[in-house]
């Protein structure tokens, strides 16, 4: 069931005058705050069965895409203009074959002990992770299309818990 994140209805990352600025979370309480992603890249059945064999001429499609997504968590900050640079306590991604249709399902957790959640780095580990499987897989499959990038659900701070209907 979803929960309400907030009943303010306000956009946080505008001040009195409108103008973009970083939260304040100075006075927040520091949680343990979790984040959990999914999305997947769907390709042709040859190129997913190329992944499963490891006969990719860049390498492991699938660890170097584990390794992106998590560099893609410890610089979410230097690429979003408001996200606080964290502390990242812990960093897991999880990557399936699928059969039918073919693809690759991502599935990324992040946490930290912190001021602020994580949503927004585990929806870049999940998309970076997600883009090396494109990266590593065009010369042999430049129709790729990745799909479904979403927060499945989010727990800690002052909002408290959060889960996606459909999960």
């Amino acid at each position: 069931m979803t929960e309400a994140i907030s009943d303010n209805t306000n956009l946080t990352h505008f001040n009195q005058q409108g103008d973009a600025h970083m939260v304040d979370v100075g006075n927040k309480a520091i949680t343990k705050r979790v984040a959990v992603t999914e999305g997947r890249i769907f390709m042709e059945a040859t190129t997913l069965q190329k992944v499963i064999d490891g006969d990719n001429k860049k390498g492991d499609v699938l660890g170097i895409a584990r390794i992106a997504g998590i560099m893609a968590t410890k610089k979410t900050a230097e690429l979003i203009p408001l996200c606080h640079p964290l502390a990242i306590t812990h960093v897991d991604i999880q990557l399936k074959t699928e059969d039918s249709p073919p693809a690759v399902y991502c599935q990324s957790t992040v946490e930290v002990s912190g001021q602020t959640g994580v949503e927004m780095e585990a929806l870049n580990a999940t998309q970076v992770a997600l883009l090396t499987v494109y990266d590593m897989c065009k010369a042999v499959d430049r129709g790729m299309t990745i799909d479904g990038v979403r927060l499945l659900k989010k727990s800690g701070g002052k909002s408290g818990d959060w889960v996606v209907e459909d999960a």
